[in-house]
């Protein structure tokens, strides 16, 4: 981006470590739409969406951030859930705007949810993967995660990446560094896509769904705007990345998980395969 700050400045200068904590919800997060179908409940501790026939539900973080690790457990929609989808992402707020996504699409009773993936850079995505989870996410909650530093941006599920997307400026590849982004969720009707291509519809009778989340932890993060970054605390997130132990978890996930990988689509891209999946 011509005119950007160098990156050096933009984290030591412009970002300030969060340190959010894992406590109450109030601080952190605030409702955004739904009309009541969203919650803060149990003294902060829990935060719930809901979905019915009349809307949706959703919140966002209080805090942007440039660069940063978040934790969340969630819980996900139980019993027949087709048709839905519970997101979980990071946005910047401009037009051509950066995001790393998890969607959970939703399913039918004892089928697994599916994770989608997605990452967009100045407004452009088209980098979908998603697996399989290897548990049930609807049972109790589980802890998903974004790393997301100037090297790479790791997803993470109960502490075990399943994806990572290298910073390859240097090829020319874009990545999203320059823009804050804001941590938001939502809960919502996908029944034209989510669920086996838009085959399988929402059935209302289970009506309200609800997802549920707890435990949000931003200690790791760069809180835009601010005047430098620096802390007492370990930043050393700031250029994690992934050892050789979890490049083999990361290998496991992709061997008995990964149900589609936009990089194994040549169908989709007949004029050649988007330049990160040739490195």
């Amino acid at each position: 981006m011509a005119g950007s700050p160098p990156l050096c400045w933009v984290v030591l200068v412009v970002c300030l470590l969060g340190f959010a904590g894992a406590g109450n919800l109030n601080k952190e997060l605030e409702i955004t739409w739904g009309g009541g179908r969203a919650k803060i409940v149990n003294g902060g501790r829990m935060l719930t969406l809901s979905l019915d026939k009349g809307s949706g539900s959703g919140f966002q973080s209080r805090n942007q951030y440039l660069f940063g690790k978040i934790d969340m457990q969630i819980k996900l929609v139980a019993g027949n859930s087709a048709g839905t989808v519970t997101t979980y992402y990071l946005r910047s707020e401009k037009s051509k705007w950066d995001e790393i996504d998890f969607e959970f699409l939703g399913n039918l009773s004892g089928e697994p949810y599916i994770v989608h993936t997605n990452i967009y850079t100045q407004g452009k995505g088209d980098r979908e993967q998603q697996f399989y989870l290897w548990f049930d996410p609807t049972a109790d909650f589980h802890t998903y995660s974004f790393l997301w530093n100037p090297q790479t941006i790791i997803f993470y599920v109960d502490g075990t990446p399943i994806r990572e997307f290298k910073n390859m400026e240097s090829l020319g590849i874009p990545f999203p560094k320059r823009q804050p982004m804001r941590l938001q969720s939502s809960l919502w009707n996908a029944d034209h896509w989510a669920t086996r291509g838009g085959r399988v519809k929402t059935d209302w009778s289970n009506a309200p769904f609800t997802a549920a989340y707890r435990n949000m932890n931003a200690d790791r993060t760069c809180i835009w705007p601010s005047s430098s970054c620096s802390s007492s605390k370990d930043h050393s997130w700031l250029s994690q990345r992934l050892d050789s132990a979890g490049h083999r978890k990361l290998k496991w996930v992709r061997r008995n998980y990964m149900v589609y990988d936009y990089c194994a689509d040549s169908k989709r891209f007949p004029h050649g395969l988007p330049p990160e999946c040739n490195v």
